[in-house]
């Protein structure tokens, strides 16, 4: 009867922990931007600000978000192609969405969460090395690489992404089989992730449904391992890079947050292949778009 209550008790703060792990990260974040902004939030210069730009980034993170949350990949792509697209550099674009993406991936794993879609032991997995290769990436990226000078490259990485997304959509679907070098895949991931703007999703992800595994619950695991490592992202950008872009970071977090419960519930109700394949295009021409205002 004791060892019952006891397990009970365990799974109940469990529960409880997929709830308060984030919300209480992200309201440490929130108050660390507050008091970096402090000096600028007076009515005036948030009034001035909530113009066009602003509700553009907006709306791209609601777009970007919905991608993400029914596909399980694709907000760091999408997100970034159409900043870079915008003319945000490249270093405030990846700072930008990372940041952005603590609060969405937190809001998006809650959401998993409730919705029953996480495997708890592929999250736990994925969490430590994807962080490992998210601050790596992110210290190359704020410290040492000039993102001017490898924007072309990321455009290109990102014509390289959305084709990987293209393949995997058509792709026949294979029976499971057991995935190998899981944390090497995870490092890589979150490696790509931090120095081009995204690719946790269309790395991880789509490979780990390529093996066989169940779409919802690698969706659900691989958002919910996507806060950890956005969350190591995000701060390595703030203790090297500061904060750049508010308007860029406040309209991705306010259009990803509206949209993550909606992209949780609808992982499931969308024809998943077909809206694969338009993200894909979509990703590829907006970095193109990207591509001929650096060369020509």
């Amino acid at each position: 009867m004791k060892s019952k209550i006891q397990s009970v008790s365990k799974s109940v703060n469990s529960h409880y922990a997929w709830y308060i792990i984030p919300g209480t990260l992200l309201l440490i974040l929130f108050s660390i931007l507050i008091y970096n902004y402090s000096g600028k939030f007076t009515v005036n210069n948030i009034t001035n600000s909530l113009n066009s730009d602003f509700f553009i980034f907006l709306i791209i993170g609601v777009f970007a978000q919905l991608v993400d949350g029914t596909l399980g990949m694709g907000y760091g792509a999408t997100s970034t192609s159409f900043l870079l697209s915008f003319g945000v550099p490249p270093a405030v674009s990846s700072m930008g969405v990372h940041v952005a993406e603590m609060f969405t991936t937190g809001a998006s794993a809650i959401s998993h969460h409730r919705f029953g879609n996480i495997n708890k032991k592929l999250a736990k997995m994925l969490i430590i090395p994807g962080v490992l290769g998210a601050i790596i990436g992110s210290y190359l990226l704020s410290d040492i690489i000039d993102g001017n000078k490898i924007k072309p490259f990321i455009a290109l990485y990102m014509i390289v992404l959305a084709t990987i997304i293209i393949i995997k959509a058509l792709r026949k679907k294979t029976p499971k089989k057991p995935t190998k070098q899981l944390s090497l895949l995870a490092i890589f991931g979150g490696f790509m992730d931090s120095v081009g703007g995204g690719g946790w999703g269309p790395i991880v992800t789509s490979t780990l449904i390529g093996r066989g595994r169940d779409p919802r619950y690698t969706i659900g695991s691989v958002n919910a391992a996507e806060f950890a490592v956005s969350f190591a992202s995000g701060i390595t950008f703030l203790l090297f890079g500061g904060i750049n872009g508010w308007q860029v970071i406040a309209g991705l977090i306010i259009g990803g947050v509206i949209s993550a419960p909606i992209g949780a519930y609808l992982v499931n109700k969308i024809p998943r292949k077909p809206a694969m394949v338009a993200v894909g295009l979509l990703i590829i021409y907006l970095s193109l778009r990207t591509l001929s205002k650096v060369l020509f």
